[in-house]
């Protein structure tokens, strides 16, 4: 598929909206599976930091 301008690129046979819109939610979700598990690895820590906090004063 060969677009005659940038514009008719970013319309995309008039499917545009479509097709960037599910580029869009495809980028949220990789991007989400990227930042999940980051954020609950330090949550866990310091979670757990919490806890042997807890342990040694007692």
């Amino acid at each position: 598929m060969s677009f005659s301008s940038f514009g008719d690129f970013l319309a995309m046979g008039h499917h545009g909206l479509y097709v960037w819109t599910a580029y869009g939610i495809c980028l949220a979700v990789l991007a989400l599976n990227v930042v999940a598990p980051i954020l609950a690895r330090k949550r866990y820590l310091q979670q757990e930091a919490r806890r042997l906090r807890r342990e040694t004063d007692k």
